[in-house]
C-alpha cells in the first residue's frame, strides 16, 4: 500500500496568520494544499472567495486543491484556476450538468474533481467516473470544520473502489472530514488515496509531525 496524498485543508488554518500556515505547509510533508470555498447557500457557512484563494496561492508551494462548496460551480471555474488551482471539485448535488462541468474543467488543464455529500450514493458517478480524475467523499456534512466522522464512509470507498476498476479507470479516492491517525489507515485499507485533514493538522501541538504521521501511516 503506498503512502496516502495528505492534503490539509486550510479552512482550520489560522486566517489572521493565513501566510504563515501556508509557509508552515510548504516545509512539511504536504503534497496538496486543500481550500474550502462556501457560498452560504449549497452549505450553511461562508469561507472565503477568490481574492483568498489567490493570497494563499501568492505563497504556496504545493499544488491548490480547490473544493468547491457552492451552488453553480460553473460560474466560477476560470476564476479559479487563473488564482491558482490545480485541482478543481465541484459537488454532484450542486451542478444539474455534471459531465459539462468535468469537461470544462479538463480544458483548463486542471484535474477535475467530484464531491458528494454523505447521503448521496457512489453509483450515481458510475456514468462519470472515467471523466472524474478524483472523487471527494464526504465524511462528515459539508459547512463547518471539526465534525465526527461518518463511520458509513468505508463502505463507500470499497463501493467506489469497484466502480473505478470495473470501468478501467485511473480515479483517485479523496477523503474530507474528521480524518485523524486512528480512521486514516483503515481509509487507506478500504482504497482511499487522498485524506484531507483541518483540525487533526492545524490543532495540533506540532503540526508538522501531524502531517507526517498522516504520510507514513
Amino acid at each position: 500500500m503506498s503512502s496516502p496524498i495528505i492534503a490539509p485543508s486550510v479552512l482550520a488554518a489560522d486566517f489572521a496568520n493565513l501566510q504563515q500556515d501556508v509557509e508552515m505547509l510548504n516545509e512539511s510533508q504536504a503534497d496538496w494544499i486543500h481550500v474550502d470555498i462556501m457560498d452560504g447557500v449549497f452549505v450553511p457557512n461562508i469561507s472565503f472567495g477568490i481574492p483568498v484563494c489567490d493570497a494563499i496561492n501568492q505563497h504556496a508551494k504545493k499544488p491548490l486543491d480547490v473544493h468547491l462548496m457552492i451552488q453553480k460551480p460553473e460560474q466560477y471555474l476560470k476564476a479559479f484556476r487563473d488564482v491558482g488551482a490545480a485541482n478543481i471539485t465541484v459537488h454532484y448535488e450542486a451542478t444539474d450538468h455534471l459531465h459539462r462541468a468535468l469537461q470544462e474543467i479538463k480544458a483548463l488543464d486542471c484535474r477535475a474533481g467530484v464531491a458528494i455529500n454523505p447521503h448521496t450514493n457512489v453509483q450515481l458517478l458510475e456514468d462519470t467516473i472515467a471523466d472524474i480524475d478524483l472523487v471527494c467523499i464526504m465524511s462528515v456534512n459539508p459547512g463547518f470544520g471539526g465534525q465526527k466522522f461518518i463511520e458509513n464512509t468505508y463502505k463507500k470507498v470499497r463501493q467506489l473502489k469497484e466502480i473505478i476498476a470495473e470501468n478501467d479507470a485511473n480515479t483517485l479516492i479523496e477523503i474530507d472530514g474528521g480524518v485523524n491517525i486512528r480512521n486514516a489507515p483503515l481509509l487507506m485499507e478500504a482504497g482511499a488515496d487522498i485524506l484531507v485533514a483541518g483540525s487533526f493538522v492545524f490543532k495540533s501541538v506540532d503540526p508538522q509531525m501531524t502531517i507526517e504521521e498522516l504520510k507514513n501511516i
